[in-house]
């Protein structure tokens, strides 16, 4: 008989014990990462009298939207929405067109002193200034207790610049020559040829730069004593943490019970968690796709 021909190269089969273990392990991963925030969605729909004596665990009991209609008639919370809003819209773009004005120039190879730039901006994205130095800069600059200290600050991303440059690098030199050719200047090339063509990355940076700012609360803590300023994070820290929010003021009217409210303030906590966190959920789907095309750039060489 012959010998078979063996092809050390040919993917294996994998075993059957083994892709039990790894889905059997990644199914309860998922679980444990999705039940906390599974908890207080039901925490928030079930009965307020269930919800304090902690007595929901795996579904709601007593299902009920009371303490949402308590929310939406919020007018400080809807304020705080309006200034996580802006912030959001305004850090996102300002940090899109740094990062793109920032990747252009090192992604020219002729260009002089390029790897020093490079070295050069690698420093200070490991190394900051530091929580006092930058206050006092934000206050020198007039911004203390304004929204610029919340979005000029966080506009320059270098981790972002050096993301932007790399995928700048993979767009072919004959489009750019060619380009160039035709009489185009380089603003002419960044804005209606390679910015056009490089909306994976860019979304990518406009997914984490929304979550980024959307869960930040630090900075307002900082920089804004004004209560009207502060972001809706803000607003929740001021709920859950420092308490100084009183969620019995929140529409209850004069005949409701010392007992209602209390177990209503309980559960709004839950509620109010939910309705701060779900519109940057539903943010994800839309930018999806883009994910993968963003985590493979540092396997690209230059």
């Amino acid at each position: 008989m012959g010998k078979r021909n063996y092809n050390q190269n040919a993917i294996k089969e994998g075993s059957p014990i083994a892709d039990f273990f790894i889905y059997f392990f990644t199914i309860f991963i998922c679980i444990i990462t999705l039940y906390p925030f599974y908890y207080v969605v039901i925490m928030s729909v079930s009965d307020p009298v269930r919800v304090a004596a902690m007595d929901v665990y795996l579904y709601p009991k007593g299902f009920q939207l009371g303490s949402y209609g308590l929310i939406v008639r919020d007018a400080k919370m809807w304020w705080a929405y309006l200034n996580t809003l802006i912030y959001v819209g305004a850090g996102t773009a300002l940090t899109l067109l740094t990062s793109v004005l920032g990747a252009y120039p090192l992604s020219v190879k002729n260009l002089p002193g390029r790897k020093w730039l490079v070295r050069y901006l690698i420093f200070p994205m490991y190394f900051g200034g530091g929580l006092i130095p930058t206050f006092l800069l934000v206050n020198k600059l007039g911004l203390y207790n304004t929204r610029w200290a919340i979005i000029i600050p966080g506009a320059v991303s270098i981790w972002y610049i050096i993301l932007v440059r790399t995928y700048f690098m993979t767009v072919p030199d004959s489009i750019k020559e060619s380009a160039f050719i035709d009489g185009a200047s380089h603003i002419q090339l960044l804005f209606k040829i390679i910015v056009p063509i490089s909306k994976p990355i860019l979304a990518v940076i406009a997914i984490y730069t929304i979550v980024g700012i959307w869960n930040s609360w630090f900075g307002a803590l900082v920089y804004l004593p004004n209560e009207k300023l502060h972001p809706l994070q803000m607003y929740l820290y001021r709920v859950l943490v420092q308490q100084t929010v009183d969620l019995k003021e929140l529409a209850f009217d004069e005949a409701a019970s010392a007992t209602k409210k209390i177990f209503s303030n309980i559960q709004l906590k839950y509620s109010i968690i939910v309705f701060t966190t779900l519109p940057i959920i539903f943010t994800y789907p839309f930018f999806q796709k883009y994910f993968i095309k963003g985590v493979m750039l540092g396997s690209l060489k230059e």
